[in-house]
């Protein structure tokens, strides 16, 4: 018998550090877990590594939602989300019932990572992102298909690890989306705190292909973090993934529909362009 494919979930740290956010989140969380599916999640946390950073004296440098992240930046994105912010989400699940299972990227080597190479921005500067990785293809994601096939929730936190066993700082929505390809999943959802994609007017588009990614991009409609989720979705779908559903994951509904609904509502359903309706 021919298990079910997996369905990845990424949480922008917003919603985790939020006590109400995450109730929410929790909840619908249950009920898909419940449905039958595997699930994994990828989760950031950027407000509280941006706040604990300030109490260091470390400046917050970005450059497309990417952190440029030096040796001191690391440590603390590293003690921020593989502590606080993982733990408090774990704890949350398993009490409500689902049996989640607390991970970074070095669990295993399922993160895997090179170091990012210089990366030229939207407005055409090139910047070293400094300690900040890419996810690798090779990465060993034994560990994850174990936990998942036994109905475990594995609660990623979004750090790299190289060969040499240094760590590394990667994008959330980056990690989501390679996970995603190589695990074969059925559909990312990347839940954040907007209802999707939203035009030049603020309206949430239904549905995006990948001329209408380019164009986001280019016409400067798209913000610095929302590039990253987009190019998310690219990696995603290249690597056989059916469909990205960017939403507001303060919605538990429209959550529980980005995970199950063919046609999700209030939420951007991100396709190939043969998927495209």
């Amino acid at each position: 018998m021919t298990s079910p494919r997996p369905l990845v979930l990424k949480f922008g740290g917003e919603l985790l550090e939020d006590r109400a956010h995450l109730t929410e989140v929790v909840s619908a969380v249950a009920a898909i877990a419940g449905a039958g599916s595997p699930v994994a999640i990828v989760h950031g946390g950027g407000k509280e590594i941006d706040a604990a950073l300030q109490v260091a004296g470390i400046e917050t440098r970005q450059v497309d939602g990417l952190r440029i992240t030096d040796e001191p930046t690391l440590d603390v994105v590293v003690s921020v989300l593989a502590g606080a912010v993982n733990t408090r989400a774990v704890a949350a699940l398993n009490v409500a019932g689902v049996p989640a299972v607390g991970l970074t990227g070095a669990d295993g080597l399922c993160g895997l990572s090179a170091a990012a190479p210089p990366h030229r921005a939207v407005d055409g500067r090139v910047v070293d992102l400094g300690r900040v990785g890419v996810p690798e293809g090779d990465a060993d994601l034994r560990l994850l298909h174990t936990l998942t096939a036994d109905r475990f929730v594995p609660v990623i936190a979004c750090i790299g690890i190289g060969r040499d066993g240094r760590l590394l700082n990667v994008n959330a929505d980056t990690f989501a989306g390679h996970l995603a390809a190589r695990l074969g999943a059925r559909r990312l959802v990347i839940a954040g705190t907007t209802p999707g994609v939203l035009d030049a007017a603020g309206a949430t588009l239904p549905t995006l292909g990948a001329d209408a990614i380019a164009r986001l991009v280019r016409d400067g409609t798209a913000t610095a973090g929302m590039v990253a989720k987009l190019r998310a979705c690219e990696h995603a779908l290249a690597g056989g993934v059916d469909d990205v559903v960017i939403v507001d994951g303060r919605d538990r509904a429209a959550l529980e529909g980005a995970a199950s609904s063919a046609s999700p509502q209030r939420a951007t359903r991100v396709v190939t362009a043969a998927h495209t309706v």
